[in-house]
């Protein structure tokens, strides 16, 4: 059984995230709050954690919300559909939402965030990281 899973999943095998296991589901499924989740990239180099968010038709000026909030970062969109007489439209309206928790050691005040062509990106410089917890030794009396 093990080996018959070795050979169709190899060793490194992505598993697909929850967003892509139902990209092609033919029901709208939606987040609890009737939100659509957006797909995201993050990476972190040179001090740098950066999270990369698609939002293709999306005015960034009206339609684009970015908080932080307890080193939680999180994106909001909306988009509205256009009144059009269609057959079909696979495009997905209403709003979308992304919460991520942001590295330890973030300088919040310097993120900073750019649209270009459907692609948000916020880009986070990381600081000095908080230093581990201490112990503290208990004494009798």
């Amino acid at each position: 059984m093990a080996g018959e899973l070795l050979r169709r999943f190899p060793f490194g095998y992505r598993w697909p995230s929850l967003p892509d296991l139902f990209e092609d589901f033919p029901l709208d499924l939606r987040m609890p709050n009737d939100e659509h989740m957006i797909r995201i990239e993050a990476s972190e180099t040179d001090g740098v954690y950066q999270l990369k968010a698609e939002l293709p038709g999306i005015d960034p000026d009206k339609d684009i919300t970015i908080s932080i909030d307890d080193s939680v970062l999180t994106v909001r969109a909306e988009r509205t559909e256009e009144k059009k007489d269609k057959q079909r439209s696979e495009f997905r309206y209403g709003s979308f939402t992304r919460s991520v928790r942001l590295p330890a050691g973030v300088r919040e005040a310097d993120v900073t965030a750019t649209y270009d062509q459907g692609v948000l990106t916020v880009r986070a410089p990381i600081g000095e990281a908080k230093k581990p917890a201490r112990t503290i030794e208990i004494s009798r009396s």
